[in-house]
């Protein structure tokens, strides 16, 4: 749940490729910011959303942060100066500060700026929320700033996975490996929508890769619901999954088990 400290920003696209290559950006897109508790990782988060996003989920519910040019051009040292206002309630809350979007990898050297100064500058738990397809564009120096991902997998059929997203699986899958070769701690995130991901042998196929890896200390299986559907009717765009139906606590339950045959806390 979150208190009422979102920031709603517009406008304007993030530093080009060009202008990284000749010096470290200050300035990103960024959406909002907000102070939640919840599932952006341990304890009270200062979570930062920055723009863009190279997927288009079916369940999306901020598909206004689809695009770069829909948020607003922002400095680092705005972002940093924010999260320092709480660092004294967020330490004594357990929790710390995670890069949120969208998706983060689309930034990611503005990601990594805030990733670095929320932890060295803040002395705050740094969390990176992504959904692996730009895990690539990740630096080792990026990830060394990272104390925990927070890696939505978000189906393990690649038919159903590129239903979802629009995107194929695989670059998700190979960011996971990384991850894992680095022992880097990780938080795997799957949707539960029926009819579309609770199949059993797909939540097995998720379950089972996560279980192999030897770095997921927790699996959160968050229940499909419709609270983004306005935005999406704001935008223009068709909610495909209006008829779906939440699952009912016994769906749920039923996912968490198969999580937890492998080994896994599922929460």
């Amino acid at each position: 749940m979150s208190v009422l400290l979102t920031r709603n920003l517009c406008a304007n696209e993030a530093a080009t490729p060009a202008a990284a290559a000749t010096h470290r950006p200050t300035e990103g897109s960024v959406h909002s910011w907000d102070l939640s508790t919840g599932v952006d990782g341990p304890g009270t988060r200062f979570v930062t959303f920055l723009s863009g996003c190279p997927l288009t989920c079916l369940y999306c519910h901020n598909p206004d942060t689809w695009r770069m040019r829909n948020g607003k051009r922002t400095p680092a040292d705005t972002v940093v100066a924010e999260a320092a206002k709480y660092t004294r309630f967020i330490e004594a809350a357990g929790g710390g500060a995670t890069i949120s979007g969208g998706e983060p990898l689309l930034q990611p050297v503005f990601a990594g700026e805030l990733l670095n100064r929320f932890k060295h500058e803040l002395g705050l738990h740094t969390a990176l929320d992504t959904s692996g397809f730009l895990g690539a564009r990740a630096t080792d120096a990026l990830l060394r700033d990272v104390d925990l991902v927070l890696l939505d997998i978000k189906s393990w059929d690649r038919d159903t996975y590129q239903k979802v997203t629009g995107r194929p699986l695989r670059p998700t899958l190979d960011f996971a490996h990384r991850l894992a070769d680095l022992g880097k701690n990780v938080w795997v995130r799957f949707v539960l929508v029926p009819g579309l991901t609770d199949d059993p042998a797909n939540i097995e196929g998720v379950a089972a890769f996560a279980g192999s890896l030897g770095n997921v200390s927790r699996v959160d299986v968050l229940p499909f619901h419709k609270l983004g559907e306005a935005k999406w009717q704001a935008l223009g765009k068709p909610f495909t999954l209006h008829d779906t139906p939440s699952p009912t606590r016994e769906q749920v339950a039923a996912a968490k088990a198969i999580f937890s045959g492998h080994g896994l806390q599922a929460v």
